[in-house]
């Protein structure tokens, strides 16, 4: 089992920027496939970025690339999503995965967070 609680999320200017942290709990964190993301309002929850169990592989939604970075500690049981140049279309409720494949597929995760709220102002 894994637990995943998101945080960091909060209201930001256009052109800001937030650090969204999701800290993992269960012994699996360290070989897990982590994904980030993101559900706006009254629509379905896209991949916004994914990283594979030792950092060494990430990939990214197209309408995030060049402004957003996920990252990982193992050590810390944490991974990171680092946003940039925050636009209002950015605006979502971000959540957290845990899988055992890196994929940009919501289907292949197995853990979820709760979700942290991001909201941009234009």
């Amino acid at each position: 089992q894994v637990q995943l609680v998101e945080s960091g999320g909060g209201l930001v200017q256009a052109g800001g920027s937030l650090r969204l942290s999701c800290a993992a709990s269960g012994r699996t964190f360290s070989s897990a496939a982590m994904g980030w993301f993101r559900q706006a309002p009254g629509k379905e929850r896209t991949f916004v970025a994914s990283i594979n169990w030792n950092g060494g592989s990430t990939k990214y939604a197209d309408s995030v690339k060049g402004r957003f970075t996920i990252s990982r500690d193992n050590a810390k049981n944490t991974v990171y999503l680092q946003m940039n140049s925050l636009k209002s279309e950015d605006t979502a409720v971000y959540y957290c995965a845990a899988g055992t494949a890196y994929s940009g597929y919501a289907a292949r995760y197995d853990y979820w967070g709760q979700g942290t709220q991001v909201t941009v102002s234009s």
